[in-house]
């Protein structure tokens, strides 16, 4: 493709993206389709010669759309949000033309340096601690997701704990505990396979059963269960916004056990830090300054940045580069063994690198620090008068609280009809009417329903619309329910 045709095609893709932005509300949120529809309409074998770029766009039309969930749809109501925005869709644009691979700062300085300072500003921007900052003994990073992020935190927490050995030996039998609660994420889990430790090592603290953040209490009693049995307490998550319901662990207090117990103390804020944009919400970062040895957010959730796009922070980053630097002779230059550049490499697992900083620093220009603050306060205010609806509706009950964009709910049943079955069938119903599309979780055993209010696209109206949906088809479920 010359430059004059991909000139010409680039103009006709960004017309086609603008042109599904804007007909994004007439689309029903979820597909119709059964499993292999989609590669029943794709061609058996690749095509022999080149095809025009127009049958491309043609064959997105007529087989993807259809197909897919449509996450940036108004009433997407499901999930987390995973905002997309003109501003970070076009420097993903550059980036991908650019074509740059970061892994060194000596591959693209450019690259290394504004990933630093946009990772700084977003420090200051949060409120976090200055400990942080790239101009002191941590710094930060952009890994794709957050369950990255706390591989790298657990990589970083071994390297610690063992001074060095696991690195070189491996863990040698020796026994390590990490310690979630049942509403951790579940890439904690998979953190604790991956670097071999098993699932064995994962230790299940007790929620409050009314906030369902972590109970500081067990967490004592299991870190000292711990030690007498000849475990290593090694890592303890603390969320910040957990994704069943937005619970809030006590960062501050289990801090306090980390501190005592030598426990790496990793902070998983992916969905709500990002809220702490506004001064009002900067209650969410207590005990982060005090306590955390790393933490991550994700702007590609809910602060209109294109996934993929964790922010991740250390507050002493020699135990994360000692842990994962390896240098082979194809790597060495000047600048890396002069000790004065960054090399991103050695801050994560994969080698290599897109410049991922430059959507990043789009939407923090184009937007500003206001107009990020407008997109949180939004969602937050229509998740709080959501709940408000729904409070004031007899058929339904508020199942935990909602102190930001999420609320989880439930439908009232008959005394002999099982509401777990009732709540289901009404999250089917809902998401098959192609005009809203919600998730359900559990609490305390009990089948709840979620709706995540932040999308780029999301407004008061569509709030709504999902809301008489939701309606609808409750009454008519409990017209069809015995009583």
């Amino acid at each position: 493709m010359s430059p004059q045709e991909f000139r010409q095609f680039g103009h006709r893709t960004v017309d086609w993206i603008a042109d599904y932005w804007e007909r994004l509300e007439s689309l029903p949120v979820a597909p119709e389709v059964a499993p292999g529809q989609v590669r029943g309409l794709l061609p058996r074998h690749p095509p022999e010669q080149g095809e025009p770029f127009e049958a491309l766009l043609h064959d997105l039309d007529g087989i993807v759309v259809p197909g897919l969930l449509h996450w940036q749809h108004p009433r997407f109501l499901g999930y987390f949000p995973a905002n997309t925005s003109g501003p970070a869709v076009l420097a993903d644009l550059l980036s991908a033309g650019l074509g740059v691979q970061g892994m060194t700062w000596s591959t693209s300085p450019a690259c290394t340096e504004l990933e630093q300072h946009v990772l700084d500003w977003l420090v200051e921007i949060l409120g976090l601690p200055d400990r942080f900052r790239s101009d002191g003994s941590g710094g930060g990073v952009i890994q794709d997701t957050a369950s990255s992020a706390l591989l790298v935190a657990l990589v970083s927490a071994l390297h610690r704990a063992g001074k060095g050995m696991v690195r070189r030996e491996g863990t040698g039998g020796r026994r390590f505990g990490l310690y979630v609660t049942g509403e951790t994420h579940s890439s904690a889990v998979k953190a604790a396979i991956i670097a071999g430790l098993g699932e064995q090592s994962v230790r299940q603290v007790r929620t409050d059963p009314a906030t369902l953040a972590l109970d500081v209490s067990h967490l004592r009693t299991l870190v000292m269960r711990d030690v007498a049995d000849g475990v290593t307490p090694l890592l303890a998550v603390a969320t910040v916004g957990t994704t069943s319901t937005t619970a809030v662990d006590p960062v501050a207090a289990i801090g306090e056990v980390c501190r005592r117990h030598g426990i790496w103390l990793h902070v998983d804020a992916a969905y709500a830090g990002v809220a702490a944009v506004c001064p009002e919400l900067r209650w969410l970062n207590e005990g982060v300054a005090e306590h955390a040895d790393s933490y991550c957010t994700n702007p590609h959730k809910w602060l209109l940045t294109t996934f993929d796009c964790d922010a991740f922070w250390v507050a002493d980053r020699a135990w994360l580069t000692e842990a994962m630097t390896i240098l082979p002779e194809y790597l060495r230059n000047a600048a890396t063994e002069s000790g004065l550049v960054t090399d991103y490499r050695n801050w994560q697992v994969p080698l290599g690198r897109r410049f991922r900083a430059l959507k990043l620093w789009a939407v923090i220009r184009w937007y500003g620090v206001e107009g990020l603050r407008r997109h949180i306060r939004q969602g937050i205010g229509l998740a709080a008068e959501l709940a408000e609806w729904i409070r004031a509706d007899e058929r339904f009950e508020l199942a935990a609280p909602h102190p930001l964009s999420l609320v989880c709910f439930r439908l009232r049943t008959p005394p002999d009809a099982d509401p777990d079955t009732a709540n289901l069938r009404l999250l089917e119903r809902v998401n098959a009417s192609g005009t809203t599309f919600l998730t359900h979780s559990r609490i305390h055993d009990r089948v709840v329903l979620r709706i995540a209010v932040g999308g780029t696209f999301t407004q008061r109206h569509h709030v709504e619309q999902a809301w008489q949906c939701l309606a609808q088809e409750a009454s008519r479920i409990l017209r069809s329910t015995p009583a």
